[in-house]
């Protein structure tokens, strides 16, 4: 079993996947927005189609339950990943001269991010969830997420900084450098760590058989609905935040992408209250933190859809919501580590896989409808209402989640009466 140096150094992995993924998912998509003027479908198809790639997820996941060498997936993932990101950016540089090719190439960018992405994520999380002792698991899950989030708030910021004056050379340079760190530093934290973890080998059964047999559970089935209504939620405002800040509130591109760095810095303090909270004081279990986070998340959402309409100072509010977002989502993160480290021995990677594709589904899905609403509606409404309703809408599915999340976040393998998952040690 992994100790807790071994965990924070998965966790120094997932910092490294959120550190290339906020530069593809806000600042790209920002510069196509704003700077080259395009309709904001144009990145939410792109981002759509990484996360596309990403249904992909349960096979990965099953690759490295039947063949082992996770460490093989996590750092060719996170290769494919850096190499990506720094061809999107090209793109966006080329298309400033001819779209066409620049989109072409983009689209080949977006592809590679969302292999090494799916590859890269379930691996690590496999083998996370097979390393971690059961009493270690939800707070192994919090303080990995919290690593990620916190190279995510970092890279953001010191870009948002960086950034300005912007210069395609300068994005370039700045683009390279991430992938590189992140690939270094990713090969560097999971050195060895494979050899540490008996491994518990799957049967071998052919994909699709594993994973109906994964699907045939119904704590799992129940649990992939609530990620992909939860997710879709989510990431509703991920593609038109910083486009909102911009146009309603006339962010400069520095401004804009350190407003997505104040939103994950939330989301930071959101992760660190309930890892401090529920896993450090035993207060509360995650079914709670869950259904909480997302009430919180709605409200929150209602006021940032509120201050577009009287010109108010928007961070704060993007902050709450971040705190929220943060609060929710690593909670229902560790009910999945346990769910994924309960069930039967060497599905781990197949059930992450099965629920990280819900994600990324849901993850298209929302920031592509998110986006395309905003351009629709933005035709008829003025900005601030037209962005409004699409913050509001997604207020709405917050709700319907919490909804949800009452009735499927369960202990498993309890029998008909299945109690809320608790935190180890209630």
């Amino acid at each position: 079993m992994l100790n807790w140096l071994q965990i924070l150094r998965l966790g120094l992995v997932q910092m490294a996947l959120g550190s290339v993924i906020v530069l593809t998912t806000s600042t790209l998509n920002r510069l196509m927005v704003v700077e080259l003027g395009v309709a904001a479908a144009l990145p939410g198809l792109l981002v759509a189609l990484h996360y596309a790639v990403q249904m992909n997820r349960p096979n990965w996941g099953f690759r490295s339950d039947t063949k082992g060498q996770r460490t093989r997936y996590i750092l060719g993932g996170m290769g494919a990943l850096a190499l990506g990101a720094f061809a999107a950016a090209l793109g966006l540089v080329v298309m400033q001269t001819a779209f066409w090719p620049g989109l072409a190439l983009s689209i080949l960018a977006y592809t590679c991010i969302g292999g090494g992405v799916g590859a890269a994520g379930t691996a690590l999380l496999a083998l996370l969830a097979a390393g971690a002792a059961p009493a270690r698991r939800p707070a192994a899950a919090m303080a990995t997420w919290l690593m990620m989030i916190f190279g995510i708030a970092v890279t953001a910021g010191v870009v948002g900084k960086l950034i300005d004056p912007y210069s395609p050379a300068r994005l370039l340079q700045i683009v390279a450098a991430v992938g590189a760190i992140a690939v270094a530093l990713s090969a560097l934290a999971v050195r060895g760590i494979e050899a540490r973890i008996p491994m518990r080998p799957a049967e071998a059964t052919p994909f699709w058989p594993a994973l109906r047999e994964v699907w045939s559970d119904p704590a799992a089935r129940g649990f992939t609905g609530f990620v992909f209504l939860s997710m879709t939620a989510y990431f509703l405002q991920e593609l038109i935040l910083e486009p909102y800040a911009g146009l309603v509130f006339g962010f400069s591109p520095g401004q804009s992408t350190g407003l997505s760095g104040a939103q994950h810095g939330g989301v930071f303090v959101g992760m660190l209250t309930v890892g401090i909270l529920a896993s450090g004081l035993k207060f509360g279990t995650l079914r709670a933190w869950v259904i909480g986070g997302c009430l919180g998340s709605a409200l929150a959402v209602a006021a940032v859809a509120a201050l577009g309409q009287v010109g108010l100072n928007l961070t704060p509010a993007v902050v709450a919501m971040g705190f929220f977002n943060g609060v929710f989502s690593v909670a229902a993160i560790a009910s999945m580590m346990q769910l994924a480290g309960e069930g039967r021995p060497g599905r781990e990677g197949t059930r992450m896989g099965l629920w990280g594709a819900a994600q990324a589904i849901a993850a298209g899905f929302g920031g592509l409808m998110g986006a395309a609403a905003a351009d629709l509606l933005r035709l008829i409404l003025p900005a601030p209402q037209a962005f409004g309703l699409v913050f509001l809408a997604e207020a709405g599915l917050f709700v319907a989640a919490a909804a949800l999340a009452a009735q499927v976040i369960t202990r498993p393998n309890s029998g008909p009466e299945r109690r809320p998952i608790a935190v180890p040690g209630e």
